[in-house]
Order: C-alpha cells, then structure tokens, then sequence
C-alpha cells in the first residue's frame, strides 16, 4: 500500500499493565492500518483491548500501563504543493506529556469517549471546554474561537446553539452531551476520529440520530473515523473494514461484507450467530446461540491460541499448545487461526 492513502499504520502493538496482582498483557501483538478517509470497525467483547488500543494512539495509557512494544506510525501531509509527499510520525517514540503529541492529540487524532459526562467538566460550561481546545490548536482569538464553537455546535445539529454553548453539562441531555463532544472532537479538522462506543449510554431514537450525523459529518470533512463497539449492527451500518479483537490479538480482518459473510475464524462465527435476526418465521424460531465459558483470566491467559478454551473446533494438542500464525486467507482477509494454516 502506497504511503499517500496511509493515515494511521499499527505494527506489533504491545501494550502492559503491571500490576501488584502480575502483568495484563492488554495489547498483545496488535496489527491494523487506517487508510485516508477511511471507517474501520473494531469489535470484540469487553476487555479485548479495544479502548486501550485507542489510548494507545493517543498516548494517554493510565499508570501502571505502558507501551513495551510495537510502532505506531502516523502519516501526515507534508507543507507542499505536491500532495503525494508525506511526513512520517512514530507516535509510540513520542513523550506522552511533550509538546508534539499535545499538537496531534485533539488535532490530527481526536476523541469522543463512551460517556461524555464523565468527559465533560462539570464546573465549566461546554463552550468554555469546545473553545478551549480550539485556542490550544489554532491561532485564533477568544471571540474566534467562540463563533467557531458556535458554528460546530450548528453543524452537529445542537439546538439553539448560541444558547446551548452557555450551558453546562448537567442542563443538557445525554444525546445533547455527546453532540457537544462530537463537535469539540471536529472543531480543530482531524484526520482520524476514534469513537470510543459513542452511542453506549443513548436510546435507540438518538443512538441512530448520531450516527447519521457521524456519516454526514464523515462525508462534508473527508475525515477516518475508527469506530470502536461491540454492536454488530452499527459495524454493519457505519464501516468499510473490521478488525475482530481476542484477548488482546487482532484474531480476524476483512471488509465488512467478508466478515458478515464469510468469517472464518471460530470467534467471529460465533459472535455473529449471537445476533438476533429479524424475519424470521415462527416455526423457525430457536434460542440464540451463545460462546461457551467466559474470557480468560487476563493474569493467566492460557497456552496456544487464547481463545482455545471456548472453541468448539479446537484442535486438542496443537490449538492448546501452539500459538496460531496470522494468515492470509483472501485479498484484505487474514486470521489468527491453526485450522487455515
């Protein structure tokens, strides 16, 4: 893949929180690309490593975690007429605290979390915050900044945005609330927005309200968006590509029609058949089928291939022993799985 349709590339990402309990290998060898204007879809059930890979872009990994491994290599446009010329950054060699990620984090790479009240303050209006982060990266003025915000809360759809950006957190309703940091998160242009499970906490009335306006705003600004979930049907409505994540591992990636039409590896084949569906007829109808166990201790994940224990096409003495190489299976299609070596 040539360089000028690269945006974000993820090589052997390890991510570790040591623990006085012992070490959680939480990103264990992680591996993706984001291209130019790009929907990627990472899904997994929870603790599989997906907000910690998001934080781990943006290089704000809690204590005691800390990347060990890996590269994360972000390309930009370089400051020339000739659009095909790129300037290459390695985030994971950046300070965490330094000046240069600060200049990319909420610029180039931008964030909307999974619950904005816990993201907004509660003691400063949401115009203090959405101006705030547009004077940290623009050469603008108060007052700038401010009709910007304004402009921002408008093109998210906000009511009464002149009178909306004067109120504070807990006078705005959750589908407001994240309005607004959707609209901080597109004040300073990214090229990558990550969405952590932005419609967790909203109904199902606003929960498609937002996504609408996510695919619209993806549209009128030529932005990435990595669209992290655990909802099936939103990757099926929001994303171009998928990457499906295990304890930790990248365990398959394909296009979003392949892995909804053809997954192979054994842990996609069963989330998608714990996905109701609608049509059915009522003889038809039967109980849902569920993945047996549950996940891992992440203190001792076992032997071989992780997902080994809840696999009902395990191998026993190969599956159980050695790790599964990651192969590719298909144009854009690989998995992490022994049954297709």
């Amino acid at each position: 893949m040539e360089n000028n349709h690269l945006l974000l590339e993820v090589k052997n990402l390890k991510t570790h929180f040591f623990l006085d309990e012992g070490t959680v290998r939480a990103l264990d060898g992680v591996d993706f690309v984001i291209k130019r204007g790009q929907t990627l879809g990472v899904v997994g059930e929870s603790g599989c490593g997906k907000s910690v890979t998001a934080r781990s872009i943006l290089r704000i990994v809690p204590q005691p975690g800390r990347i060990v491994d890996g590269e994360i290599m972000l390309y930009l446009p370089a400051q020339s007429n000739h659009s095909t010329l790129t300037n290459v950054v390695n985030l994971t060699r950046l300070n965490p605290r330094g000046t240069q990620i600060r200049s990319i984090r909420g610029c180039r790479i931008a964030l909307v979390p999974q619950e904005p009240m816990t993201s907004l303050s509660p003691v400063h209006t949401l115009g203090n915050q959405i101006v705030e982060a547009i004077v940290l990266h623009q050469e603008v003025s108060q007052a700038e900044a401010r009709e910007k915000a304004i402009y921002m809360l408008d093109l998210v759809g906000m009511p009464q945005p002149s009178r909306t950006i004067d109120r504070y957190p807990h006078e705005l309703s959750g589908g407001m609330r994240q309005r607004g940091m959707i609209a901080m998160a597109l004040s300073c242009h990214p090229s990558l927005l990550i969405a952590d499970e932005p419609t967790t906490a909203l109904d199902v009335t606003t929960e498609a309200q937002i996504l609408k306006l996510m695919q619209r705003l993806q549209q009128e600004l030529g932005m990435a968006i990595m669209f992290i979930t655990h909802n099936l049907g939103v990757v099926a409505r929001m994303t171009e590509h998928v990457i499906v994540m295990y304890m930790g591992k990248v365990v398959e990636e394909a296009d979003v029609d392949t892995i909804f039409h053809n997954p192979k590896h054994p842990y996609t084949q069963a989330l998608l058949k714990s996905i109701p569906r609608l049509g059915q007829r009522t003889r038809e109808r039967r109980r849902l089928e569920s993945i047996s166990g549950s996940v891992p201790d992440p203190y001792s994940i076992p032997k071989g291939c992780s997902f080994h224990p809840r696999c009902s096409q395990r191998i026993v003495g190969l599956c159980d022993q050695e790790e599964p190489p990651n192969i590719e299976i298909g144009p854009g299609h690989k998995t992490r799985c022994v049954l297709y070596r």
